[in-house]
């Protein structure tokens, strides 16, 4: 039994398809602040948080976990700039929280999903797993400090290190619902749906048009890449990073271009100043993935990402409100 914390939310949701889909059996610890149980249909789940140390002994103690996947965090970079208290207690004091019932129940196996804000501004085009950690974030910060704790201790680990996820399942009725919406393809759709409005976060980096560069992954390449990491673990002892990302970059205004190619809809958007703690450019060198883990991205095109995406939104305008369980 793999135990998913976080199992409820955007990324955990598709994770955890992904893993009953390959024949593992999932137990989910979410506390629902983020996730919507909607996207777990089928699932057993527990309603706990990795702040209470007693709701995560509930879920050790009611089934056999073996190993864990671990996606509950807080994960905005310019709320936790606003707020960093709260991410190191929840990102950090909560992985420590979850380590230790590891230990007392004997679970020796941990995937763990870190984030590329652990490099801060990059000082190569190119990001892989030997480039300097140096967070710009408290968001960035927490992971990192996470990471440390994992391979403090006496298990094995995995920690993915995401660049940014995208799309949504192209087979399964689950997306990406968030309350309120930061991320980028999300916040460009919904406003083409007039459920939110849109705007372009500095336009003055320094990248070829102004606005920043990213490294966007499909959600669902992305939860292919757990299974592979809980696979991986069963045989290799140690701790390992890995990122994961698609290989090459893309502006927030060539995400505009394919949004509007994609829905055929002309886009205007109100550019305004930068958010604080967003690098200019990051994007991933995923050699390291596809070598040892055999891992590499199915849905690399940047229109097919948005095209899944916006199949999602369009069917759910109101996201999980929208999901009959």
């Amino acid at each position: 039994m793999v135990l998913v914390t976080g199992g409820a939310g955007y990324i955990g949701s598709h994770t955890v398809c992904a893993l009953t889909e390959a024949g593992f059996g999932c137990l989910v610890l979410d506390n629902l602040e983020k996730g919507h149980i909607e996207a777990v249909k089928g699932v057993p789940a527990i309603r706990g948080d990795l702040r209470s140390p007693s709701d995560i002994e509930q879920a050790f103690c009611s089934y056999g976990v073996t190993s864990v996947v671990h996606l509950a965090a807080y994960s905005e970079v310019g709320e936790s700039v606003q707020f960093p208290d709260k991410y190191f207690e929840n990102n950090v004091t909560g992985t420590r929280n979850l380590l230790d019932a590891m230990e007392t129940h004997g679970v020796d196996k941990i995937v763990f999903s870190s984030s590329a804000a652990v490099y801060g501004e990059p000082k190569t085009a190119t990001i892989d797993e030997s480039h300097p950690t140096a967070p710009s974030s408290p968001y960035g910060e927490s992971k990192l400090r996470a990471e440390r704790e994992i391979t403090s201790r006496d298990i094995k680990s995995v920690c993915l290190r995401y660049f940014n996820a995208s799309g949504a399942s192209p087979t399964h009725n689950i997306g990406e619902d968030h309350s309120p919406e930061t991320h980028l393809v999300p916040r460009l759709l919904l406003s083409l749906l007039g459920r939110t409005t849109f705007q372009i976060y500095g336009s003055d980096y320094d990248t070829p048009d102004g606005t920043c560069v990213r490294d966007y992954v499909h959600v669902s390449d992305l939860a292919r890449a757990h299974v592979d990491a809980v696979r991986f673990l069963e045989n290799s002892p140690g701790n390992h990073v890995f990122n994961l990302g698609s290989g090459h970059g893309a502006s927030v205004s060539e995400v505009v271009a394919a949004a509007a190619k994609v829905t055929h809809k002309s886009i205007s958007p109100l550019v305004t100043g930068r958010r604080p703690g967003d690098p200019s450019r990051l994007v991933a060198s995923n050699e390291l993935a596809k070598k040892v883990l055999g891992w590499a991205p199915v849905h690399q095109d940047l229109e097919t990402i948005v095209e899944h995406a916006w199949h999602w939104h369009r069917r759910f305008p109101d996201g999980y409100k929208g999901v009959i369980i």
